[in-house]
């Protein structure tokens, strides 16, 4: 048998704790395993400054950082839009309109010299307009009228207008491509296959074509050499109505429609396909631009109509989530504390066993123990606490309604000590054993049943002081006494709420809202460095606050909402178990740094 050191050159080291360096491999003596650690460096999409006007069935233009959002559409109701925006990498900015407002149009250029061209108002129309950089004049129509056709080029003395539908015509899916010279279209080679909702990138004299189709949707893509189509590799998945950014030899293609909306990104190379990390608003006629496959903006798109933008950026370092060891009792409306070596899991609901749970279990890092049970069993509960030997728990609800119950945990039994003021369930809760927050939550015999009050603990009793702005239930509570953020849940009224707000000791302050309002998420973290993750709105979705705004991160492997996390841990490693809906026993371990240790073969 081969050995390590033969291959490598150097002999294994032994450790009793593991170490954070990437690549390394080492034995840990105390575990008894063979490990080694990997940096994750993958792609990601990340959310961008939203639009001002929301649309789909739009244009677009230029980089990343430099872009044209042109025309398009609004619904419900659905009403064609002259609008256009710049963006500048953070923001966008409403600039001069088109002559002709329209739904699916092509474009093509840049944020200074571009051009827009073809689409419905309402009837296929032939219009092109050039952009200047500060307005649009009408230029030389197509020679063909069309809609849903795409578009390439570097700016608005070149172009490509490529494939297409004119509802009517015969034939009605075309193959038709006309080139731009700077003043009048000339109609040149057609593509190999008639399509229509197609995408393309590239420039007027080398150029992609991909997807599109009629019904079902292709996965065709095709190259252009300035004088003919040829076929090269297909999509991985055949789509309508999707985006695509790049050139002929490095491109993405992204969103887009099968029998319903997908967000499957895929990278191309010069020669095939890649899918890599999903788009994460999943959407289609939207509009995308970009310089190549490693960077490129998503923006508009539906049903119904979004303002999101989305970047792209590649071979960063980025999150991951990794499969833990499975509870040994599967459960939702659970409650934990702790961290991704050293976390409890309590109390849930698994009906028909039982509603309302007693159960607790500790986690080391591998593998989930039965440990004592709560005195009173409950769901929907709340938390505090650093680790699995130190820990509190309150409120929630048994079969009677919501309960004040508090109960501490010294690491090996639960202790009921001082009630809460305010009986309550699905609030949130955050800090250790002897200083801990109470926030928020639900009584329905209240004459508001969402609850905005905030109760300190002082390690002997709780006491009331200033009250959330947002009355709320089903939020995620992170941080200590002094300096905490509690963030996502509902107010009856609005059902997936992304309102964050910001605690410094004696009053919250409203703060930026996550990307994607959530209920039932879940949160681990500090003020200043925190995660949310889970729930109601986006089962799998993750979002990472730096302490001023919220981003996308990588999503989880098993949608879930309801369950619980190691909030005490930092954003580098946390933990979530439990949750539903069906009620699940799954543990995932996040390392928000990119490191994961993976057991590997002694042998």
């Amino acid at each position: 048998m081969t050995k390590y050191k033969e291959i490598i050159g150097t002999d294994i080291e032994t450790v009793t704790s593991d170490p954070t360096t990437t690549g390394q491999v080492w034995y840990n003596e105390s575990e008894g395993e063979l490990k080694t650690r990997n940096q994750f460096v993958g792609n990601a999409w990340s959310s961008g400054g939203n639009m001002n006007t929301a649309r789909y069935t739009l244009a677009g233009a230029g980089t990343q950082t430099a872009a044209l959002a042109i025309s398009g559409a609004t619904t419900p109701p659905f009403a064609r839009v002259a609008n256009v925006e710049q963006y500048d990498g953070s923001s966008w900015t409403e600039v001069g309109d088109v002559n002709t407002a329209r739904d699916n149009l092509a474009g093509n250029g840049t944020y200074t010299s571009s051009l827009a061209y073809g689409g419905f108002a309402p009837s296929a129309t032939a219009v092109t307009e050039s952009w200047s950089g500060s307005s649009w004049t009408e230029v030389a129509d197509l020679n063909s009228a069309r809609g849903y056709l795409a578009g390439v080029g570097a700016d608005n003395t070149s172009g490509l207008a490529i494939g297409g539908d004119n509802p009517g015509s015969s034939p009605e899916y075309l193959d038709l491509v006309e080139s731009w010279n700077g003043s009048s279209w000339t109609e040149v080679n057609d593509l190999n296959t008639a399509r229509r909702y197609l995408s393309g990138t590239g420039t007027a004299t080398d150029a992609l074509a991909f997807g599109g189709g009629a019904a079902p949707a292709a996965a065709n893509t095709e190259s252009w050499n300035g004088s003919a189509w040829y076929e090269v590799n297909d999509l991985n998945t055949a789509r309508l109505a999707l985006a695509g950014a790049g050139t002929a030899e490095s491109s993405l293609a992204f969103a887009g429609y099968t029998t319903a909306g997908v967000a499957n990104t895929e990278s191309w190379n010069g020669a095939i396909w890649t899918e890599t990390n999903d788009i994460n608003v999943t959407r289609y006629n939207l509009a995308g631009c970009g310089a190549d496959n490693t960077s490129a903006l998503a923006f508009g798109g539906g049903p119904p109509t979004v303002v999101s933008t989305e970047e792209w950026n590649a071979d960063i370092a980025v999150g991951a989530w990794v499969t833990g060891a499975s509870m040994n009792s599967a459960r939702n409306a659970l409650t934990g504390n702790g961290t991704q070596t050293s976390a409890l899991g309590y109390g849930g609901n698994n009906p028909p066993v039982s509603a309302y749970l007693d159960l607790t279990e500790s986690y080391n890092g591998t593998s989930w123990a039965e440990v004592n049970d709560l005195n009173t069993g409950r769901n929907t509960l709340a938390s505090s606490g650093v680790d699995n030997t130190s820990a509190l728990t309150f409120g929630g609800a048994i079969s009677t309604g919501q309960v004040t119950n508090t109960e501490s945990w010294n690491g090996s039994v639960w202790t009921e000590v001082n009630d809460l003021n305010l009986a309550r369930q699905s609030l949130g809760g955050c800090g250790t054993q002897t200083a801990a927050l109470a926030v928020g939550g639900l009584n329905p015999s209240q004459p508001e049943a969402r609850r905005a009050e905030t109760e300190s603990w002082n390690g002997s009793s709780w006491t009331e002081v200033n009250d959330l702005n947002s009355r709320r239930r089903q939020l995620a509570t992170v941080g200590t006494t002094t300096a905490a953020l509690a963030y996502g849940g509902e107010d009856g009224s609005t059902s997936h709420l992304g309102n964050t707000e910001s605690w410094n000791g004696s009053a919250w302050t409203e703060v930026n809202d996550l990307n994607d309002g959530q209920n039932d998420n879940i949160g681990f973290g500090v003020q200043t460095s925190a995660l949310s993750f889970a729930g109601e709105n986006d089962p799998v979705g993750t979002e990472r606050w730096n302490g001023t705004s919220w981003s996308k991160d990588q999503d989880m492997i098993t949608g879930r909402t309801n369950g619980g996390g190691g909030s005490s841990g930092t954003v580098p490693a946390g933990l979530a178990f439990g949750g539903g809906p069906p009620v699940q026993a799954d543990t995932e371990e996040w390392y928000g740094d990119g490191h994961v240790t993976e057991k590997i073969s002694s042998s």
